[in-house]
């Protein structure tokens, strides 16, 4: 597969060839929704926690006769049905993280990138490199090159003043190559690749 590759200025810098088999994958939707089910239930905290039966501060003292009352038989006042009792059956602190082979979480990236170029939504671009960290003139290049919603990544460091430009501009969002991550792919429109990304991918796949 070949692409044009583009400046920020909007100019043409040549073309490049792209890996048929990292970004010409016939997509599948099934792996797409694992890796993106994974990163959701890896990403929840899983801190939520309510007080049970036998974290109570009430007394654990049986306040009435077990027979006689004429009532239902009763422990002690931490039963979930009295008021200030423990929680029955809530939720306590746990890890929702589910299991997803690398293999599986690597042929997942693969068909989001090719997702992304079935689509007409990959654009690789010479580099990022800017000399002032200027947000209004990134948003003018930005509107210029019809980038709304983008997600742009870079090579192993991206540009200091590039990312600091781009970091109060909605819906644009920068990483570096080793971020790349199939939920942040999907979530936005376009796909912006520099060069240097592209080479890092492909060493990756290799």
């Amino acid at each position: 597969m070949e692409l044009q590759v583009t400046t920020l200025d909007g100019k043409s810098a040549g073309k490049i060839e792209l890996a048929d088999d990292v970004f010409g994958l016939e997509v599948r939707q099934d792996i797409l929704h694992r890796m993106v089910r994974y990163q959701q239930l890896k990403a929840m905290a899983g801190t939520h926690d309510v007080k049970h039966r036998s974290e109570g501060v009430r007394t654990g003292k049986k306040f009435v006769k077990q027979k006689g009352s004429g009532g239902a038989r009763h422990g002690d006042r931490k039963a979930p049905q009295f008021r200030g009792g423990g929680r029955a059956f809530g939720p306590t602190p746990r890890s929702h993280a589910i299991d997803l082979p690398k293999k599986v979480r690597a042929l997942a990236l693969k068909h989001a990138l090719s997702a992304k170029a079935a689509a007409g939504e990959l654009i690789v671009l010479d580099s990022v490199n800017t000399s002032a960290p200027k947000t209004a003139a990134l948003r003018t290049t930005f509107g210029k090159l019809e980038w709304k919603n983008a997600l742009i990544i870079d090579g192993a460091a991206v540009d200091q003043n590039f990312a600091l430009a781009a970091r109060n501009i909605p819906h644009i969002d920068v990483l570096p190559v080793q971020g790349i991550n199939v939920v942040s792919i999907l979530k936005r429109e376009k796909l912006v690749l520099t060069k240097a990304a592209l080479e890092a991918l492909e060493a990756r796949f290799a």
